[in-house]
């Protein structure tokens, strides 16, 4: 009885160690299964962590390239609003620069740019910023041209002014000294009269003419000068102009008037129209008749040409007898 049981137990003992064993794998297994699962999680998201890291630099990066890339922009169109000439000529004078704008635009919006493009495009704001530093140098030195010209303008319509007021002055000089000329040659034109007569006629029903010397016998005035010769005058018509006063002082005139160069405005008698040859002389004659009449006394003649007396002459009439 007791060998059985010691049979019994004997072949119950190993099973019951070999389910420990299974147990202990399996416990073991999933052990370092877990452990494992914990270890990749882990490493995962260290990757992910390292991953959002280095995104953050680059975008911080490319937020301090387009940065830089505007200011360098803000500098550039400072520079062309200063200088509107130099604006006009980028295209063909900076070509570089248009080249440089559009390669870091590209990198600055292109949101999957990685650090090489970004340090790339550190490098071509470095090279625009090298350029505009030569196009600020330019901006300057045309900045002090430009006031050297303005000087050299304000200098040059200084002395413009200054000779349009020295010519003006001897324009009016020119004038003046022309003016006297020519009045110097119109005075000097005035022509002259000599061998002045004035003869007393009295006419006979046959037409015959008689000289008296009693105002109730005359008819009419006959009187005759000679132009001398006058080189400066031209040839042509002369207005010749007599004015007769009476005896009694008052003048036998027209309606109208004539002006001269030292009595002022004067009204004559005759006015004869003579035809004349420049440097010859020229005799006139012309008859003057009373329409009241002659009275007793002395009749002056005075002739004028071109506003000056250029002679005068008298004829006394004397008051007529019984038989005169």
């Amino acid at each position: 009885m007791e060998d059985m049981k010691l049979n019994e137990y004997n072949s119950t003992t190993p099973k019951k160690d070999n389910r420990t064993l299974i147990y202990s794998g399996l416990a073991a297994a999933l052990l370092l299964s877990w452990g494992y699962i914990i270890y990749d999680k882990n490493k995962s998201e260290q990757q992910v962590s390292t991953l959002t890291s280095q995104n953050t630099l680059v975008t911080s990066e490319r937020d301090q390239v387009r940065n830089l890339y505007t200011e360098s922009l803000g500098r550039l169109d400072s520079l062309m609003g200063e200088n509107q000439t130099m604006a006009d000529s980028l295209d063909t004078r900076n070509r570089d620069i248009a080249r440089l704008r559009s390669e870091i635009r590209k990198v600055v919006n292109n949101k999957n740019a990685t650090a090489a493009d970004l340090a790339r495009a550190r490098q071509m704001i470095n090279e625009l910023n090298g350029k505009i530093e030569t196009l600020a140098a330019d901006v300057r030195r045309l900045e002090g041209e430009n006031q050297t010209l303005v000087a050299n303008n304000q200098q040059l319509t200084t002395e413009k002014q200054q000779v349009e007021a020295d010519l003006e002055a001897t324009k009016t000089e020119k004038q003046n000294i022309q003016k006297t000329l020519d009045e110097t040659a119109d005075v000097a034109s005035t022509l002259k009269a000599s061998n002045i007569s004035i003869a007393a006629l009295n006419e006979k029903g046959s037409g015959k003419e008689k000289e008296t010397a009693t105002a109730k016998r005359a008819d009419k005035l006959r009187i005759a000068f000679q132009l001398d010769e006058n080189r400066l005058a031209k040839s042509g018509e002369k207005e010749i102009y007599i004015t007769v006063t009476a005896p009694d002082g008052s003048p036998i005139a027209s309606n109208t008037v004539f002006t001269t160069r030292e009595e002022g405005d004067k009204p004559y008698t005759s006015k004869v129209q003579v035809q004349y040859e420049s440097g010859k002389k020229t005799p006139v004659s012309f008859d003057w008749k009373s329409d009241k009449g002659f009275q007793t006394g002395d009749y002056k003649i005075e002739i004028y040409h071109n506003g000056f007396k250029i002679g005068e002459g008298v004829r006394s009439l004397k008051k007529g007898g019984l038989f005169g």
